[in-house]
């Protein structure tokens, strides 16, 4: 077949494009063989699930340490999907997230002891005789909760972007299929939202009734995204071109896990009167509920109490403050290191000082170290003024202080928010454990 090209610029073009397009079909016929049709699939190793709650959740256990609060001996109810969307979505979310919660629960350590409820296996260990109920733990509060909405669709929003050019070369020969060359790009993006929202509550497992405000509601939105992209190219007739999508979803079940782990942390935090907010980064909002019970205990305590509480959480900080008497220079230069607003005028503390150090107290290993030598200085002393009221009465009534001293585990209710005062018999035998 021959061709009339008509002057030298059009020639030039022609072989220019010529070359181009043979080069291109070259390569890809190469490719494009359906015998050496291929496809390689990526390796993946297994690795340990983390997320960015991961280091909260224990450094939430090394807080409740540190602070010194109560056991919490906790049980968790069957957790699951109450909105019935995991059935009707086909999984989209999942039906039951008790194991996520155990998971977080038992992340946690520290002050916090998970009880799981699982009633058919400890039937079935009784029938076999391998265990009973006298060493059996028996918990403070129960966790209830699920997920109580998932809405879809809630926002889809389109974009798309078309773009193309041509020439036509009128001084081509008609035996070319086309004296058009045409250029052709497509990007089109289409985006979802849907929200996720998770309700736990505390329940005391002696009453079974509700603690007031021991609760955390928490939602999550999630996104997904289809992305197309099609770039096309027509040389004299024929045309050529690469057409490419993507779609991604962010998963659902591993938000859930989020929320499963960010409510955790609040209701036990809320639970046990600590700072947990410290733990989920620095746009986290402070707790009313938790700093309302910190003003409660301020105005419940008279100033020595208060001041008792200042030196102990100083010493905790890593100042050496005397650990007895009334408000003194070495203590008054340590607040002022802790709070620059502080001013040591009438040798009293206001709730502002008061709160900002309870609050503000290091959650570190050292502070932790410290704690445990508090622990081993009040079982000191304890045990010095027992030895002093042995010698000072006779055999029969240091026979009834001994067994005073060993009381018989009984049934308690729950009791929100309560402080201990760090000199109590309470707070001793939950840092003696503490104690190498």
């Amino acid at each position: 077949m021959k061709f009339k090209i008509q002057n030298r610029t059009t020639r030039r073009v022609l072989l220019m494009l010529m070359t181009l397009y043979l080069s291109v079909m070259m390569f890809a016929c190469a490719s494009m063989d359906p015998r050496n049709v291929d496809v390689q699939l990526e390796t993946t190793p297994p690795r340990e699930k983390i997320t960015s709650y991961t280091e909260s959740l224990s450094d939430l256990g090394l807080m409740t340490e540190i602070y010194g609060t109560e056991k919490l001996l906790i049980q968790s109810n069957p957790i699951g999907d109450k909105t019935g969307s995991s059935q009707a979505t086909g999984g989209e979310i999942p039906r039951d997230i008790t194991e996520m919660m155990k998971s977080s629960l038992n992340s946690v350590g520290g002050n916090v002891i998970y009880i799981p409820y699982d009633p058919a296996f400890i039937q079935n260990q009784m029938v076999t005789g391998y265990s009973n109920f006298q060493e059996k733990l028996i918990p403070n509060v129960v966790l209830s909760g699920g997920i109580t909405e998932f809405d879809r669709g809630l926002a889809t929003k389109s974009e798309n972007l078309d773009l193309s050019a041509g020439y036509e070369f009128k001084d081509l020969s008609d035996d070319f299929p086309s004296k058009d060359i045409d250029f052709r790009y497509g990007d089109a993006v289409k985006r979802g939202l849907a929200r996720i929202t998770l309700d736990f509550n505390l329940l005391d497992f002696r009453t079974m009734s509700g603690l007031s405000k021991m609760t955390a509601v928490n939602t999550m939105e999630v996104h997904k995204a289809v992305n197309e992209k099609e770039l096309g190219i027509s040389i004299l007739g024929p045309t050529f071109g690469l057409k490419g999508n993507m779609k991604k979803v962010q998963g659902r079940h591993a938000a859930v896990r989020l929320l499963v782990e960010l409510s955790t942390i609040q209701i036990v935090g809320k639970y046990l009167v600590v700072p947990y907010w410290r733990l989920l980064g620095e746009d986290a909002k402070v707790d009313n509920t938790v700093t309302d019970m910190i003003t409660a205990f301020y105005y419940s305590q008279d100033e020595a109490g208060r001041v008792s509480n200042i030196k102990t959480w100083l010493y905790l900080y890593g100042y050496d403050v005397p650990l007895t008497g009334g408000m003194d220079g070495v203590t008054q230069q340590a607040l002022q290191q802790v709070d620059s607003s502080y001013r040591p005028e009438g040798n009293k503390i206001g709730l502002e000082t008061f709160s900002k150090v309870y609050t503000n107290i290091p959650i570190t290993q050292k502070a932790l170290g410290r704690r445990k030598m508090l622990a081993r200085v009040y079982k000191r002393q304890k045990e010095a003024a027992a030895q002093r009221s042995e010698y000072s009465q006779g055999p029969r009534e240091a026979k009834v202080r001994a067994e005073s001293t060993h009381p018989k585990q009984e049934s308690q209710g729950t009791e929100r928010g309560r402080f201990r005062i760090l000199d109590s018999d309470e707070l001793i035998n939950i840092l003696n454990e503490l104690s190498p």
